[in-house]
């Protein structure tokens, strides 16, 4: 076999290694799975004590079906017989005579969590790598290889809706905890204890209790009717159908998609599946950046602890960063200590870990960390005589080859760079608020930069899991720049006499994630008005935003801007019909821009342009980025 190989023990115990040939990651192509049906056929007539299947890949077992397939499916023939050849033989393992067991290592999505479903026993590594899930939906299709049938039956409807409808994943200790898995193991006794597992004659898991009553009538139903309005307060139906079939199939078909080939025809071909692979691929481009380099931090140092400084060298910690954070006085970098125990605690869950994680994070009043860092990020206020004093402390002190970096998000770095004696190798690493939530990192690139120091820069960007976008240095580089006169399009209209919460309506109906007035609330009306002088080229600031920022109604921070704030949300009230056109006439100065910025050669094409506004402001990924948008309306 070319992709899989099969070896048995003198104790008649089989093993089965998928290492597919010319890939990086294991993923379920038409070949693997034919190749996976003749290992069958083969224990078929020489049946094992038991089957282990494992991955010959350190980067993890099975990364899901070949998208690059899926993205070939152009009848609706192809499109069932696709469910139709993983459905089958993944039924075909599930009821073989001997006990079969997933060696879990690394990542476990899609068609791969499916292939592990159709084992009796699982084990899961405890790496921080090993991530198991369903994230089909974020494709915009749904898990038909078994997946909508056996994760219900193994872990409960609730749960395991929950994660095929979110595509969120596991780590190997939750997948223990949820009954996912088997055991989670460390890496040195793994292959002991699936020998041990494999041949032990333990029932395999099931849901037990009410998580087992809920996969039958008439709890069955009243839980999807359940995770039907749930699904309805994130995700429209008709911007996003595959959250509604996966219910649907889980519901009235078992999970069998092929008792409903309609659904197969309406989900797979659907423009929705179609813009949503195209943001995977959009999305793995952005991966490939600073690939080149074999730049590797290990120490950041981060000058300002406001609120982007802070939560950025936060960010580096909870990746496995020392990180030195410098501020004028330790009270200054209390909030940000604060808020960074916050989110160790809540994205690591284990206490030693957030732990070790916060003491990564060292508060550096005297910038002692700049002589050890290889990355220094500068996040102070936007000035630039403040940053060339800085700067020009910093040069002398830095060790050779660091990165020095700026997240400045308005000014240009030519002008920043001309106190430097190396001006070339300053670079911009441009992240957005909220860090943590935020995928999308822009790096900047002045006139004459040194393109070496630019893919280190991506490289790092990428070592801390985030998404690099290359962009020259500009005003507003490129997601600002399409942001101010979208928002400025949405003040005009409120000064025209159309509420606030019509004008976000509009948006939120067209697939934004949120409106276009909450959002200038949630950034601060101050900073709305400062960036729409310098970004928008309006003449004149919407009176509507004027008049708030004169009385110091400044949005989310001061708890009144177009909004009341309470609790941390905006209070709305009902708006009435959005007019027709309203949600075209609005996004219409957005797109003008990306496409006037494309042409000006600030992000090098119409593809990147278009990822960067998905990652970097949330634009309907369904739509496939604003350019995608225009031409398919079109």
């Amino acid at each position: 076999m070319k992709h899989w190989q099969l070896e048995t023990e003198v104790n008649g115990l089989a093993w089965l290694t998928l290492d597919k040939a010319a890939a990086a990651a294991n993923s379920l192509s038409a070949e693997v799975l034919s190749e996976l049906s003749g290992a069958l056929d083969q224990l078929d007539l020489y049946p094992p004590k038991g089957l282990i299947i494992r991955s010959g890949k350190a980067a993890g077992f099975i990364a899901g079906a070949d998208i690059e397939e899926f993205s070939q499916l152009d009848t609706p023939e192809k499109g069932r017989d696709l469910v139709a050849r993983g459905w089958n033989l993944f039924n075909r393992l599930a009821a073989v005579h001997y006990p079969t067991l997933a060696i879990i290592r690394g990542h476990c999505l899609g068609g791969g969590l499916e292939l592990a479903l159709a084992c009796r026993y699982r084990i899961a590594v405890e790496e921080s790598g090993t991530k198991l899930g369903l994230p089909e939906v974020m494709l915009g299709i749904f898990p038909g290889w078994g997946g909508m049938k056996r994760l219900p039956a193994v872990i409960g409807p609730r749960a395991a809706l929950d994660m095929m409808l979110t595509g969120k994943t596991l780590d190997a200790r939750r997948a223990n905890k949820t009954g996912l898995v088997d055991l989670c193991v460390g890496l040195r006794v793994m292959d002991a204890s699936a020998r041990g597992l494999v041949l032990s004659g333990k029932p395999p898991s099931k849901a037990k209790g009410l998580n087992a009553w809920m996969n039958r009538w008439p709890l069955k139903g009243i839980v999807a009717n359940k995770a039907r309005q749930q699904v309805a307060t994130k995700a429209r139906r008709e911007h996003y159908p595959a959250p509604y079939a996966i219910i649907d199939l889980w519901e009235k078909h078992d999970g069998n998609a092929l008792l409903a080939p309609e659904l197969i025809d309406g989900i797979i071909r659907s423009p929705t599946a179609r813009n949503l692979v195209r943001v995977f691929f959009l999305q793995e481009r952005l991966k490939s950046f600073g690939k080149e380099s074999a730049f590797k931090a290990q120490r950041v140092h981060v000058i300002g602890a406001g609120v982007m400084g802070g939560d950025i060298a936060a960010w580096c910690a909870l990746r496995g960063m020392t990180v030195t954070l410098q501020d004028q006085s330790l009270e200054r970098m209390s909030p940000a200590l604060q808020r960074a125990n916050k989110l160790f605690t809540r994205r690591l869950r284990d206490p030693l870990q957030a732990r070790a994680a916060f003491d990564r994070l060292i508060p550096d009043v005297n910038g002692d960390g700049v002589a050890h860092a290889d990355v220094i990020i500068e996040a102070i206020f936007e000035d630039v005589t403040a940053k060339h004093a800085l700067f020009k402390a910093l040069e002398p002190r830095m060790k050779a080859g660091a990165i020095l970096a700026t997240n400045t998000s308005s000014l240009k770095l030519e002008d920043l760079r001309t106190v430097l004696k190396q001006p070339e190798r300053l670079v911009g690493i441009h992240f957005f608020n909220p860090v943590a939530m935020m995928p999308l990192v822009e790096v900047i690139v002045a006139e004459g930069a040194d393109q070496a120091v630019v893919q280190a820069a991506s490289a790092f960007v990428r070592q801390i899991d985030k998404l690099p976008l290359p962009v020259k240095s500009a005003p507003g580089f490129l997601v600002n720049a399409v942001l101010a006169p979208y928002m400025l399009a949405a003040m005009v209209a409120v000064d025209e006499g159309i509420s606030p919460e019509i004008v976000d309506e509009a948006m939120l109906a067209f697939g934004m994630p949120m409106g276009p007035i909450e959002l200038a609330d949630t950034v601060g009306l101050d900073i709305a008005l400062a960036a729409g002088k310098t970004l928008a080229g309006a003449a004149h600031a919407p009176a509507c935003l004027l008049a708030r920022v004169d009385k110091g109604l400044l949005g989310k921070k001061s708890g009144q801007g177009f909004y009341t704030w309470i609790d941390g949300k905006a209070k709305k009230s009902n708006g009435g019909a959005v007019p027709d056109g309203l949600a075209e006439r609005l996004v219409k100065p957005l797109i003008d821009r990306v496409e006037q910025l494309v042409t000006d050669g600030v992000v090098a094409d119409a593809e990147l342009a278009d990822a960067g506004v998905i990652f970097g402001t949330g634009f309907a990924p369904f739509t496939g980025g604003p350019l995608n948008f225009r031409r398919l309306d079109n």
